[in-house]
């Protein structure tokens, strides 16, 4: 450990290589640890095993990811290596079946991901300015229209060209692209095409899985490029600024200034931590009454207390250091999980098939293209436009707006991400049944 020197009982660190902040030494006597309990088979169940096997294996796939030529530069960096890279470690048996099955419980079973998910939503809205908040939102969803028809008019259109159907392009690609996730997407869709072709639903899932998980991975790709693309041309991109007015601009960093100026407080954090998880119970008691997704209807409740402005200054402050909290320390570990729990890598590995690669790509390119044309003239910055209202339509709904938008470099974007996945799914299930009834 030269880097790490002994001083009166008590381990010193010297300026070196870190990760996590953590010296490689010290690093890497935790993850021996970690990765002994795991292959021993005494890893704890529950979070408290989970998360340590997860963060480890994030941090390091983060560093490769970040560090790795054209990866990092092109292909998301970090993210894109955690999530495939976990997904391969569980695949191919390189972890214990055993530590597998703790981190995909952690993450469904015991709602990581919901958890994570409510600290990203609250915060971020909450933290943003109220003013901006109003003003985006109103143009937002033309912008999730216009992604969607030039995906669904390209996808189509390709489809008939190459032989495959323009139906059966639009039907069995870009809608479940398209469609806002699995839990909220592909599963209803599946229902909604069986009662309608009399097909067998696990059928038309099994259908939607491969084109729903290769537009995911598509879209992570995308977002490294497009965050690549707006480094080389400033003038397209507000660097996680979505209204490119100058008012916008002020408004939000006067909001900067806000928020740097106040600093951390950790009763602060615990009352945003309980305002979080009290928005997300909020929105499933809404979905009892209301047929939308408890995600949308959280969204929907949180902008609106945002927008008229009724939940004191403290408690905002709150949810967004508790935001930012979540996001700079268990971003990594959360994408091991999205890796694990919800990449199916035989499948998209199985559907690389020339003709049904293009076809996906033609979704999201069209996704990107309408989305951020119709971005720029309601006022805009495209590229911001593109990986919202276009990108977060066509990934894996909650899951892959987390891995887009960390591939991106866009995290405070998360509001209108969620916005695209929950509300555009909603539509998206609409049109499905829409198109059916048109084609069929």
């Amino acid at each position: 450990m030269s880097n790490v020197v002994l001083e009166n009982n008590v381990l010193q660190e010297k300026p070196g290589y870190k990760i996590m902040e953590i010296s490689l030494p010290i690093f890497a006597l935790i993850s021996v640890i970690v990765l002994a309990a795991t292959y021993m088979g005494v890893l704890p169940k529950g979070m408290i095993g989970a998360f340590p096997l997860m963060m480890v294996i994030g941090a390091v796939f983060n560093e490769i990811g970040n560090r790795t030529p054209i990866i990092k530069d092109y292909l998301g960096g970090g993210p894109i290596v955690i999530i495939f890279g976990a997904a391969a470690l569980v695949t191919y048996g390189i972890l214990p079946e055993k530590s597998g099955e703790i981190m995909i419980n952690f993450m469904k079973g015991e709602g990581f991901l919901d958890f994570y998910i409510a600290a990203l939503i609250c915060g971020s809205i909450l933290g943003m300015n109220r003013k901006l908040l109003i003003k985006a939102a109103i143009r937002y969803l033309p912008a999730i229209l216009g992604g969607v028809i030039t995906a669904m008019a390209l996808v189509g259109l390709i489809g008939a060209l190459i032989g495959f159907g323009a139906k059966e392009a639009i039907l069995y690609i870009g809608i479940p692209i398209m469609g806002g996730g699995m839990g909220a997407g592909a599963v209803p869709l599946s229902k909604i095409f069986s009662e309608a072709l009399n097909k067998d639903a696990t059928e038309m899932l099994s259908v939607m899985i491969p084109a729903l998980a290769l537009g995911n991975a598509l879209s992570i790709v995308a977002a490294g490029l497009l965050d690549k693309f707006g480094k080389n041309r400033p003038f397209f991109s507000g660097n996680g600024q979505l209204l490119k007015n100058k008012e916008a601009k002020l408004d939000g960093q006067e909001e900067g200034k806000k928020e740097e100026s106040n600093p951390v407080d950790y009763k602060l954090m615990g009352i945003g931590l309980l305002v979080a998880v009290t928005f997300f119970s909020w929105g499933r008691i809404l979905e009892k009454f209301i047929p939308i997704h408890s995600y949308a209807l959280m969204i929907i409740s949180v902008a609106v207390f945002k927008a008229i402005g009724i939940i004191p200054r403290k408690y905002e402050l709150g949810a967004f250091q508790w935001f930012r909290f979540v996001m700079i320390n268990l971003t990594p570990t959360l994408l091991v999980g999205i890796g694990v729990a919800y990449t199916d890598l035989p499948q998209v590995i199985a559907s690389l098939t020339p003709q049904y690669l293009l076809l996906v790509a033609c979704t999201v390119i069209g996704a990107i293209v309408g989305s951020g044309f119709v971005g720029a003239l309601l006022g805009f910055y495209p590229i911001e436009s593109a990986i919202t209202a276009g990108l977060c339509m066509a990934n894996m709904g909650g899951t892959g707006d987390v891995a887009v938008l960390s591939a991106a470099k866009r995290m405070e974007l998360m509001p209108f991400a969620q916005i695209s996945s929950r509300v555009g799914g909603a539509f998206i299930l609409i049109l499905a049944t829409a198109l059916l009834r048109l084609f069929m």
